[in-house]
C-alpha cells in the first residue's frame, strides 16, 4: 500500500481525489472559464502563452485545464493518486496526448522530486500545502521551483486561533469516522453556518442567490458548493498561518508580495500572488 493510502486508512489524511472524482460530473465550460478569469485576474497577465506552470497539488486538475487553454505549458502533480487520476482525465478530455501537459503523481514535501522538475514561470498551489502535514516544509519547496522573476500564486488557510484549532479536532473526527457516516457528518457540522447563510438570504430578499449558490459554480473559482464544504469539513492534515507569518517567510527568501487577499475571510484562505526578485 502506498504512503497515501496508509495515511487514509488510519484516519490522518482525507481523500480529497475522490472528493473531486465526484466534481468532474458537474465540470462544464462556465466553470472553466471561471477558473482561466481567476488566473487572468490574479496573475494580471491576458495570457500564459510561452510561460512554464507547475500545479503542485492539482487537484481535479481544474486550474491545470485552465493554465493550458491560457496557453501554458504545464506540469501537474499530486500526492493523491485520485487526484491524479482526475488531472489525467481532464487531460485527456480536452488535450489527449499533449506534450505541453505532463501528469504525475509527487508529493509537495519531496524536495529531490520537485527539484527534478525544473524552474517554473508561475508555481501555483491553491489550497493545498497546508494539507501536507508540514506546510512551512511545503513552502519552502514550492517557492524554490519558482524561477528568477517568476510568479508564486498560494492559497493558505487563515489563522484565527482557538477557533482553528477546534476545526482541527473536527476535521480529525471526521476522517476516523466510517466512510458512510460522514456525509451525514459534514452536513451536520456544517448546519449551523449554512443556517445562518440561509436566514440572511432570507432576511435579505435574496432567497434566490441563496439558492443559486448551491446550483451554479462559486464565482471566482468555479468550484461546487458541496464539494467546498465535503473538502473544508475532511481536509486533513491541517495547518494555518497568519497573513504576516506568509508574507514574512517568503520576503526572507527574496519575494515580493504583488498581490494579497486576505479581508474577511474568517477560517477561509487568505490568497497572495508573490515576484521572485530578480530579472
Amino acid at each position: 500500500m502506498s504512503a497515501h493510502g496508509v495515511e487514509v486508512q488510519k484516519g490522518e489524511r482525507f481523500e480529497f481525489g475522490k472528493n473531486w472524482s465526484r466534481f468532474l460530473a458537474v465540470l462544464n465550460e462556465e466553470r472553466i472559464r471561471r477558473a482561466e478569469a481567476s488566473l487572468q485576474a490574479n496573475l494580471e497577465l491576458p495570457h500564459l502563452r510561452g510561460l512554464k506552470f507547475l500545479d503542485i497539488g492539482s487537484g481535479s486538475g481544474l486550474f491545470s485545464l485552465a493554465a493550458r487553454r491560457l496557453g501554458a505549458f504545464v506540469h501537474s502533480f499530486d500526492y493523491d493518486p485520485h487526484s491524479v487520476a482526475c488531472t489525467r482525465e481532464l487531460r485527456r478530455r480536452y488535450f489527449p496526448d499533449s506534450p505541453e501537459w505532463i501528469v504525475q503523481e509527487g508529493s509537495a514535501l519531496d524536495a529531490d522530486f520537485v527539484r527534478s522538475l525544473g524552474l517554473f514561470d508561475i508555481v501555483y498551489s491553491w489550497g493545498v500545502l497546508h494539507h501536507t502535514g508540514q506546510m512551512w516544509k511545503a513552502l519552502d519547496i514550492a517557492q524554490s521551483a519558482v524561477a528568477p522573476g517568476g510568479m508564486l500564486f498560494i492559497a493558505i488557510y487563515n489563522d484565527t486561533g482557538s477557533q482553528s484549532a477546534r476545526w482541527r479536532r473536527i476535521k480529525r473526527i471526521y476522517n476516523r469516522l466510517p466512510a458512510f457516516l460522514r456525509p451525514a457528518f459534514a452536513l451536520a457540522v456544517h448546519l449551523p453556518q449554512e443556517s445562518k447563510d440561509f436566514l440572511r438570504a432570507l432576511l435579505g430578499g435574496r432567497l434566490r442567490d441563496y439558492f443559486r449558490r448551491w446550483t451554479q459554480p462559486e464565482p471566482e473559482r468555479g468550484m461546487s458548493h458541496w464539494r467546498d464544504i465535503v473538502d473544508w469539513v475532511g481536509g486533513y492534515p491541517y495547518e494555518v498561518a497568519t497573513p504576516d507569518e506568509i508574507f514574512d517567510f517568503h520576503r526572507a527568501r527574496g519575494f515580493t508580495l504583488t498581490r494579497l487577499k486576505c479581508g474577511r475571510v474568517g477560517l477561509g484562505c487568505n490568497q497572495f500572488v508573490f515576484r521572485r526578485n530578480g530579472p
